[in-house]
């Protein structure tokens, strides 16, 4: 199996590399350093699978994978990030790469890229447990329509789930007086009384 490892740190683009090859099942045809390289290198060797990651200079992983599989649908692109975050994964889901695994499951990479040549789907453990919340619909609420920001929709759906003040401050690295501040402001735009009212309304009008 041919691979291309994509990865801005190019110590551990090495480090893979001399383990991936050292199963004797796997050459790294190839590596690049961003998301403009994994391009050109996906046109010029069109490896069986791209090992990328995600955070890079200039041009994302993601980016480029929705390039190269704008160019070629049957690309396979499998990333390997230390980031489990949600917006990430459900990018990745919805353009179609087949895996997504965290660069701390170092044991799981090789048996990874060997199931994605076989035409398997490869979440890691910690990815998967995420992925039924993740593709839940959700709500056609609209929040432009009631003033109401990112910021400020991000802090309501963490008062209702229940976290203090001081957890949503931490949470967002927001000042305790910033996030009352915040509330305040969303208790004023929704002719609410206080913050359990405020749950109450996201749960009733927001994810009805």
């Amino acid at each position: 199996m041919n691979i291309a490892v994509i990865d801005d740190d190019k110590l551990v683009a090495l480090s893979l590399k001399t383990i991936l090859e050292s199963t004797g099942n796997i050459t790294v045809a190839a590596m690049g350093t961003n998301g403009e390289e994994a391009i050109s290198i996906y046109r010029e060797t069109h490896p069986d699978v791209m090992l990328m990651d995600i955070r890079m200079e200039g041009m994302t992983g993601l980016e480029a994978g929705t390039q190269i599989l704008k160019e070629d649908q049957s690309a396979r692109i499998l990333y390997l990030t230390t980031f489990a975050d949600d917006e990430y994964i459900i990018k990745a889901l919805n353009m179609g790469a087949k895996g997504y695994i965290l660069k701390q499951d170092f044991d799981g990479i090789a048996p990874a890229l060997e199931a994605v040549m076989n035409g398997q789907t490869v979440f890691g453990e910690r990815i998967i447990t995420k992925i039924p919340e993740l593709m839940k619909p959700k709500s056609d609420y609209d929040f432009a329509s009631h003033g109401i920001n990112d910021k400020e929709r991000e802090i309501m759906e963490l008062v209702a789930e229940g976290l203090s003040n001081k957890e949503i401050a931490a949470k967002l690295y927001l000042g305790d007086g910033t996030v009352r501040n915040y509330i305040s402001t969303l208790l004023e735009k929704l002719c609410l009384r206080d913050r359990t009212q405020l749950a109450v309304y996201y749960y009733t009008e927001v994810r009805k």
